[in-house]
């Protein structure tokens, strides 16, 4: 395994250089490769100029004692419209990068636009976290429980309170009170708490909102 920061420097050679040197002057349609560490996309107008590359792309790692993760590698139909369904040969419609799936959706003025939400896996690892955190520190008094889960949601929302993302950093919000209320509840003398009374409790001391952070443009 290859640390992310040396995967940055080494695949600068192993991958981005020899796509943009080699590769893409032998595809017949436009390409384009994004790498973020030892996370990447490459991205083809053509669906044969992604199999040619895919086909070569594992034999290119091997060659510098690297290999694809087989549960991350995958063969995307990332296409609007699929009249006649997915290709057979891709193995999804949808993907996930950096956390975020990138899915089609429609813009306010009806465009077709990729948007970024959530990944399933970061979300239920998200709020598993904040669980297992209540779990263990339900001992503690409500104002340093209350000061951690701030702290939980403003990171979450640094993160992925993204344009079009509103839906799911709302739902974490909401996941996150229903987690402190299931722990608050099992302390011995809080067994008798209420919706009504957290609330009030919140107003008191409330919860950062779920809130956009990076805002971008959607034509």
């Amino acid at each position: 395994m290859v640390s992310p920061l040396l995967a940055n420097i080494y695949l600068h050679h192993v991958l981005d250089q020899w796509f943009t040197q080699v590769v893409q002057g032998r595809l017949k349609g436009r390409s384009l490769l994004v790498r973020y560490a030892d996370d990447a996309v490459l991205a083809f107008d053509d669906f044969r100029d992604g199999q040619r590359v895919l086909a070569v792309l594992g034999k290119r790692m091997g060659r510098y004692a690297l290999k694809l993760h087989p549960q991350k590698t995958g063969f995307i139909d990332f296409r609007f419209k699929r009249p006649r369904g997915r290709h057979p040969l891709a193995t999804g419609t949808s993907f996930s990068f950096l956390g975020f799936t990138q899915v089609w959706g429609r813009s306010r003025q009806n465009k077709p636009v990729v948007q970024q939400v959530t990944a399933k896996d970061r979300f239920a690892r998200a709020l598993r976290a904040a669980s297992d955190w209540c779990r263990a520190n339900r001992h503690r008094g409500f104002r340093e429980q209350h000061q951690y889960l701030s702290r939980v949601i403003q990171g979450h929302c640094a993160y992925f309170g993204i344009t079009g993302n509103d839906r799911r950093i709302r739902w974490f919000h909401h996941q996150v009170i229903r987690i402190w209320m299931k722990w608050l509840r099992r302390r011995g003398r809080q067994g008798h708490l209420t919706w009504p009374r957290l609330r009030k409790m919140l107003k008191r001391y409330p919860l950062p909102p779920a809130r956009i952070v990076h805002q971008y443009a959607v034509s």
